[in-house]
This record gives structure tokens, C-alpha cells and sequence, in this order.
């Protein structure tokens, strides 16, 4: 029996050789084999450094000790890096159980029960024995998959896996990238209260100096009234920047898996701007596609429906397992006894009838692939424009900070100047109170630019993916 059963099953064994389905080769006619797509961004090229890559852990180019421990901090609690480590475990177990069909499946099962058949099932009238039933066997079986139904299956869940992969390094990103935000709201918003405390100052020394001279009938009582305005003014803009200041440590709290009350009060005291002392390392679009964990997932997604497509094939064709099983059945009396002594050895096939049904799903699953190339094409069009947006901005920015760093150098140079002629007495205090102004108000537009740069090189760094590739 057994020799007859291999007589049949050899012809099917020496043309099942390979695995059916397309074998994945990577977007063959995805955008991403564009040569403009690998090439150097067009944004912002003399505020960045295109010949240099970014590098693993950009935060520390900031040389901020306090923002490297907290996105370390972060790095090692932060809820969300938890839940996508736990969505990677499921993953890998999901690619073992793939793994675990190609093994040698076995089983074994024992029951013992106290019977008695129905008589009149047989037309008896006659009450039968009670007695003691027992049922005990082994069974051991292989699927041979000759064309390769569980070997897709698991090219799908290793895809799966690596997208998991990337989808945990993607939040990482995030998380980096959010952590050093708040950080940098957080000293920039102390550096902004600094400045505007100074405006503060100079427009009540301004107020003051008014007010005598209201009182001598020098100028209208409006005058000092309208002063009182501005001051009250720029008084109104502290609370506002304060709650921005709190606001952006309760959400560094949280980020580094603590409540929101348990934010360190010490990081209020930071009113130093983040300082980058070298042009923005980017690189090119090369190392941004091998580099963005979005792009990466995408990537997999395909590899993993193109193995479905696989998987749905092999329902075309006829699934063979090798099985075998011995036990024992009958009364209990009579147990392990030529007379209840058991066992079966041969192959089992089984074959869909229905090929419409199969042929439909085949149709869904490369349907799917298409879907998922389309999804890899968008994913490096967004990578491309969010990367020269960014960078776009930045540059305007930086010229921005440029004209500012001009004028706040011209209003020093003013104060400077105002100074020396008062203490000369060549003029009064009015125009030294209306230079001082002038300079807080240039260290007002600069605290504000600066905040507007650190908020455009971060989101930079997110645009260009880094962060993941230096993970514990």
C-alpha cells in the first residue's frame, strides 16, 4: 500500500520544485528607481550639508547633555516605544508559529468513559451491559507542501516581522524627535520671557521718566497713560509664555513615562537656546530612503502581500501530508490487546473544488500588492516633500535670523552710542530709554527667530528619519 501510494505521489514530488507565486524582487516601476528621487535635495543648500550623512543619534549634535539623557530617559519608558515593542514581540511569535508548520506535527489523546448503548437503536428491547470504554492513540503527521503554500506563508509573516521592525524604529523617531521639541520650547520659552521682561523693564523706566514730566506740565497726562498701556501690554504676554514653558514639561513628563505633575521643576530654569554650530548634516535621497522607517514598512508590506499572493496559489493545487497514528480502543478489559490494537500509515490529499473561489482570491491578493505599491510610491513622495519643505523653511528662517541679527546689532550700536552722549550730556534720558527699547524689542525678534529655528532643524531631523538607527 505504501509503495503504491509513493508510485503515485512521485511524478507530483519531482514537478513541485519550487514554491507557486511571484517571487519578490523589490518595486521594480516604483518611483523610488527615479534617478531625480536618489538625488540631492533642491531646498536650502547653503544652510545644510549635503555631503554629510546624518548621523545615528543627531540630537547630541546640539551638545545639550541634559536633552541626551532625556531622550535616553525616553527612549527607555515612553509608553507608545512600549506599545510598538509588545506589537514586535507578537510579530516575532507570529513569524515562530509560521515557522513551526514545517515541523513534524504530533499529538496524542486518551479518554476512559462508562458506556451503555441505546437498545432500541438496534430494535432491542433488551437492556445492554454497562461497561468501561477506553480510547487511546498517537498521531504523527508532515505536510509535505510541495508547492510551497506554508514556506510563502512564511516569507509573509518574516516581511510582516521586518515591518513591525520598522514601524517600532518609526515611533522612535517620534519619540526622539517630540522629546527634543519640548526641550527646546522649554529653553527657548525662558530665553523669550528673558527678553520680554527686558521690554518690561525699559518701557516702565519709560513710564516713570514720563510721569515727571507730566508732573512738571511738560507733556499731557495721556502721554504717561498711554505708556501705562504698553506696559500693561507686555505684562499680558508673560502668562501666556509661562503656560507654554509648563505645557512643554508636562509633555516632556510624559514622554519620558512620568505624570505630568512629576515634571522636574529644574527644567524651567533652561533659557539657552539649542545651538546647532554647523550646517545641517542631510545627505541625499539615497541615504533618505534607505534611512526613512516608513519608506522601510512600506517596502515590507509589499514583500509580505506578494508572498500572499503565493500562499493563495497553492490552493490551486493539491495539499499532501504524510500521516501516521497507532493507539488503542475498546473495552477496558481487553486493552492493548490484538483485538483493540490499531494504526494507520499513508498520505492524505486534499484539493479545493471550487477554483473560482480560489481564483477570486487570488485576484484579492495581487489586487493588494498594487495597493501596497501605490502606498510605497506615496510614502516616498511624502518622505521627498516633507524633507524639502522642511528644509525650505529653515533656510527662510535662517535668513530671517540673518536680517535680525543685523538690526539687533545696529540697535546695540544705537543704545551704545545714546549712552555716551548722555553721560556727555548732549542729550536726555528720553532718547537712551527709546534706544534701550529698541534693543529689547531686537532681543524680543531674535528670541523668537532662534525658537522658529530650533523648531525648523527639528523637525528636519524628523523629516529625515534619524533617530532609530543607533537603538539599544
Amino acid at each position: 500500500m505504501v509503495r503504491r501510494a509513493l508510485c503515485v505521489l512521485a511524478p507530483i514530488l519531482l514537478a513541485a520544485c519550487a514554491p507557486v507565486g511571484p517571487n519578490y524582487h523589490g518595486p521594480q516601476s516604483a518611483l523610488v528607481t527615479r534617478p531625480a528621487v536618489s538625488g540631492p535635495f533642491v531646498s536650502g543648500r547653503d544652510a545644510v550639508d549635503p555631503a554629510m550623512p546624518l548621523p545615528d543619534r543627531w540630537w547630541r549634535l546640539y551638545d545639550d547633555p541634559v536633552l541626551d539623557g532625556l531622550i535616553e530617559q525616553a527612549f527607555a519608558a515612553n509608553t507608545d516605544l512600549r506599545v510598538a515593542d509588545a506589537h514586535l514581540a507578537r510579530s516575532m511569535a507570529l513569524l515562530g508559529e509560521a515557522h513551526a508548520r514545517r515541523q513534524v506535527q504530533g499529538g496524542f489523546s486518551s479518554e476512559v468513559s462508562e458506556q451503555q448503548r441505546s437498545a432500541e437503536q438496534v430494535l432491542s428491547h433488551v437492556q445492554p451491559h454497562e461497561r468501561p470504554l477506553y480510547d487511546m492513540g498517537i498521531t504523527v503527521g508532515y505536510d509535505l507542501d510541495l508547492f510551497g503554500g506554508i514556506r510563502r506563508g512564511i516569507e509573509a509573516a518574516s516581511a510582516d516581522s521586518e515591518a513591525a521592525q520598522a514601524a517600532r524604529d518609526l515611533v522612535r523617531v517620534a519619540v526622539a524627535a517630540e522629546t527634543a521639541r519640548a526641550w527646546s520650547d522649554i529653553c527657548n520659552g525662558g530665553s523669550q520671557m528673558a527678553a520680554m521682561e527686558q521690554i518690561i523693564a525699559t518701557q516702565r523706566g519709560d513710564l516713570a521718566l514720563n510721569r515727571q514730566i507730566v508732573a512738571k506740565g511738560r507733556l499731557p497726562a495721556f502721554e504717561a497713560e498711554k505708556r501705562q498701556g504698553a506696559v500693561e501690554a507686555s505684562r499680558a504676554r508673560l502668562p501666556q509664555i509661562q503656560a507654554r514653558r509648563r505645557n512643554a514639561a508636562f509633555r516632556l513628563a510624559t514622554l519620558i513615562g512620568r505624570p505630568p505633575e512629576e515634571f522636574d521643576p529644574g527644567w524651567l530654569g533652561c533659557n539657552r537656546p539649542l545651538a546647532l554650530r554647523q550646517p545641517l548634516p542631510v545627505g541625499d535621497g539615497a541615504a533618505l530612503l534607505r534611512r526613512r522607517p516608513d519608506i522601510r514598512m512600506a517596502e515590507r508590506h509589499i514583500a509580505a502581500d506578494t508572498a500572499r499572493v503565493g500562499v493563495a496559489m497553492s490552493a490551486l493545487y493539491p495539499d499532501i501530508r504524510l500521516g501516521a497514528s497507532i493507539g488503542s480502543t475498546g473495552a477496558v478489559v481487553d486493552r492493548f490487546s490484538p483485538l483493540t490494537n490499531r494504526f494507520a500509515l499513508g498520505p492524505q490529499i486534499s484539493w479545493t473544488i471550487n477554483r473560482s473561489a480560489v481564483r477570486t482570491r487570488i485576484a484579492g491578493a495581487r489586487a493588494g500588492v498594487d495597493a501596497d505599491v501605490a502606498g510605497f510610491d506615496g510614502a516616498v513622495l511624502k518622505a521627498l516633500r516633507e524633507v524639502e519643505t522642511t528644509l525650505s523653511t529653515y533656510a527662510a528662517d535662517l535668513d530671517r535670523l540673518g536680517e535680525l541679527e543685523q538690526a539687533q546689532k545696529a540697535a546695540a550700536l544705537v543704545a551704545e552710542k545714546a549712552r555716551k552722549l548722555r553721560v556727555g550730556g548732549r542729550i536726555g534720558a528720553l532718547p537712551v530709554l527709546a534706544a534701550d527699547r529698541d534693543l529689547a524689542l531686537a532681543d524680543q525678534a531674535m528670541a523668537d527667530a532662534r525658537a522658529d529655528i530650533n523648531t525648523d532643524q527639528i523637525a528636519a531631523f524628523l523629516a529625515l528619519g534619524g533617530g532609530w538607527e543607533g537603538r539599544p
